[in-house]
C-alpha cells in the first residue's frame, strides 16, 4: 500500500508545507537520507504555543507534537520524498517546559506514534525527548528528522 492511500485509510490530510522562517532549508538530503528540520505544530492552522507543564497540558502538548509530524510528512511528499520513506531513522524532539515538567518523552509521543501508524515497523525509530526553555515563536513542541529513502 502507498503511503499516500495510508494516510486516506487514516483519515490524514497533510497540511501545507510550512515555510522557513530563518535562513535554512526545510529538507536536505544527502545521499540516501532526507534532514527534516525542526518541525512547529499547527492546529487548526493555529501554532500550538507556551509551554508544558504551565499553559499547555500533557494531551494537548502530545497533540502538538502529532501536528510536528504531520509537518514532517509534509515536507517529504512537498520534496516528492514520501513514497521514498524506507525508515524513519530518528526524531528529535524539543519540548517547551517548566523545569519541573519531566514528561517530555510522553508529549514526544505524539510524533512518534503518528510514524508508526503511518509506516509500520519502518516508523520505529530512535529519538531525543528533551525539555527546553523556549522554541521559536513560543511553539510549545518543535520535531524534526532523520529518514533512510529507498532509492
Amino acid at each position: 500500500m502507498s503511503i499516500e492511500a495510508k494516510l486516506a485509510e487514516l483519515g490524514i490530510d497533510l497540511p501545507e508545507a510550512a515555510a522557513p522562517v530563518a535562513s535554512y532549508q526545510p529538507l536536505v538530503v544527502s545521499g540516501s537520507t532526507a534532514y527534516i528540520s525542526g518541525q512547529l505544530p499547527f492546529v487548526g492552522g493555529k501554532l500550538v504555543t507556551g509551554k508544558l507543564g504551565d499553559t499547555v497540558m500533557l494531551e494537548q502538548g502530545q497533540e502538538a507534537a502529532r501536528a510536528c509530524g504531520l509537518m514532517i510528512l509534509a515536507q517529504l511528499k512537498a520534496a516528492g520524498l514520501l513514497e521514498r520513506v524506507e525508515r524513519v531513522v530518528k526524531l528529535g524532539g524539543f519540548v517547551a517546559s517548566v523545569p519541573s515538567f519531566s514528561d517530555q518523552p510522553k508529549v514526544v509521543n505524539g510524533c512518534s506514534d503518528l510514524m508508526a501508524e503511518v509506516f509500520g515497523e519502518a516508523g520505529k525509530h530512535a529519538r531525543s525527548a528533551v525539555g527546553v526553555p523556549v522554541l521559536p515563536l513560543d511553539a510549545a513542541v518543535e520535531v524534526d528528522a532523520i529518514v533512510a529513502l529507498k532509492p
